[in-house]
């Protein structure tokens, strides 16, 4: 039974949680959170100041305690807005990691709505669809349009909580002329997406985030909703509550239940940027959740582990729903690319003696197999280096940045040129993966080559290794010539001996 602990720092404040997967689930261990306003001098000169870096490291710290504690067998700690706008974010993470010896990593918008999503939909059954899932932050908010489980589009606004309270309110309670400039940035920033939205046509509005959670705990408050706790608020009631806490001075804006000291200080932001998006796309209201981005990283590494668990479909979904978008967005010939990936898994099990390459090389494989043409949408010149440049660049949904690199490197390697140590693509890579990537794309040379016609000629291929050769059989569609392909094979042989150091033959049944 494996347990696992999430590390969010956010803009505003730094969350912990600690879950252990039995029997294909996760159960909640330990939770921890404390607001450190990590991003606020971030939205004002562009910098991490000392204190907020002190003391958010103090908490790190103390979770770090924790962690060990709870026995936790793999921590995962991702940063999000502050330290993506942050020019001494480097710093920070080298003081992450000299206090508490973890490498936090700085993940993009569209990465962390990706990990929000995972979050809701492994714990949530939402009948309902489509479902527009809102995370505001405190330096940024994420919207992601979900249909039937997929990601159907996401995007990333510059609406934290935290950021526009420091652009734009600076007395207490707020000026008007205040409020107004602020509400005119939100419309403008929600306006980019807005039409998106409302062509959706979402049937529910799931939000998620401590902003979230206090609205609507302040909506319970005034409208006496049904419960112990309220978890539903209406546009209507979005409305009026945005007016009230913008009246408000602070210390009253504290008193209201479920605000609290601290998020009562940037609440009134945070109200309006829901009141504008409910307004802007004709939303009814949202319902409150408290899963969230720590949710989507203990669903990830539970799917890592385990790929029979929800979370882990429900990846190879979104992994697969992203490389055929990619697909279709280069204009890639799918019909050859799904030849090759069959033809390359193929391959890949037949050579398991030789080549003997984890497990997850598999996965790797077969988004090259299906990605290695993207370079010709920019220029058939140099074709494999914009292939490179496109697969290790892009937000392919499903995968972390390295993961990417080595899916890029094994599809960069196609031409004249050869994978060596001191190359770019193979020196990003770590250590192991710099030996096993030319292994990998050696056999999607081959998986290339038998259908360097794009007829599907060859239905499939049979592997023997005996002594110091691997022999193929190629099996061929009836009343079609693989001549073609037999040529490309023996044009491999050479570098396949320097790679695999056997002889390769062919024939064909």
């Amino acid at each position: 039974m494996p347990t696992f602990a999430a590390v969010d720092i956010g803009s505003n404040s730094v969350r912990l949680k600690i879950a252990r997967l039995a029997k294909h689930r996760l159960s909640n261990i330990l939770e921890d959170r404390e607001v450190t306003r990590l991003g606020e001098s971030v939205f004002r000169n562009g910098f991490l100041s000392p204190e907020a870096i002190a003391s958010t490291v103090k908490v790190l710290r103390r979770f770090h305690r924790e962690a060990q504690n709870a026995g936790a067998d793999s921590v995962r700690v991702v940063a999000t807005s502050a330290l993506r706008d942050a020019r001494n974010s480097q710093a920070f993470l080298e003081w992450v990691r000299s206090a508490t010896g973890w490498d936090a990593k700085i993940i993009s918008g569209l990465e962390e709505a990706r990990l929000i999503h995972l979050g809701l939909v492994s714990n949530l059954r939402v009948a309902a669809s489509p479902v527009l899932m809102v995370d505001l932050g405190g330096g940024s908010c994420e919207l992601t349009i979900s249909g039937e489980g997929h990601i159907r589009s996401t995007v990333s606004l510059p609406l934290g909580a935290v950021r526009l309270t420091h652009e734009f309110l600076h007395h207490d309670p707020p000026r008007k002329s205040e409020l107004r400039q602020m509400y005119g940035f939100i419309v403008r920033e929600i306006d980019r997406t807005a039409d998106r939205i409302k062509r959706a046509r979402p049937k529910v509005v799931i939000a998620t985030s401590g902003t979230a959670e206090s609205l609507a705990a302040v909506c319970h408050g005034i409208y006496k909703t049904q419960g112990t706790r309220a978890t539903v608020v209406s546009r209507a009631q979005m409305r009026r509550i945005t007016k009230l806490l913008a009246r408000r001075p602070l210390e009253e804006r504290r008193q209201l239940s479920g605000v609290g000291p601290r998020r009562a200080e940037i609440i009134v932001a945070g109200a309006a940027v829901y009141s504008g998006l409910l307004d802007r796309c004709q939303l009814p209201g949202f319902r409150f959740s408290v899963l969230g981005l720590r949710d989507g990283l203990l669903a990830q590494m539970a799917a890592e582990y385990d790929r029979s668990t929800r979370s882990g479909k429900q990846i190879e979904s979104e992994r697969w729903d992203s490389i055929c978008a990619a697909v279709e967005h280069y204009r890639i010939d799918m019909t050859h690319a799904l030849q090759v990936r069959k033809l390359a898994m193929q391959l890949f099990a037949a050579l398991k003696p030789v080549h003997r390459l984890p497990p997850e090389y598999a996965e790797w494989l077969s988004a090259a197999a299906m990605l290695y043409e993207v370079g010709d949408y920019v220029n058939r010149n140099g074709h494999h280096r914009h292939t490179y440049y496109i697969i290790s660049r892009s937000e392919i949904l499903g995968y972390t940045p390295e993961q990417r690199q080595i899916i890029a490197a094994i599809a960069r390697y196609l031409g004249k040129s050869r994978p060596t140590p001191t190359d770019g693509p193979i020196k990003v890579l770590l250590p192991a993966d710099q030996a096993l990537v030319p292994k990998a794309s050696a056999i999607l040379r081959l998986a290339r080559a038998l259908n360097l016609s794009r007829s599907g000629a060859v239905q499939g291929a049979k592997g023997r290794v005996r002594d110091g050769e691997v022999r193929f059989t190629l099996i061929k569609k009836p009343r079609s010539t693989v001549d073609l392909e037999l040529w490309a094979l023996e044009k491999e042989k050479t570098y396949f001996r320097e790679v695999f150091g056997r002889e390769l033959s062919a024939a064909a049944l």
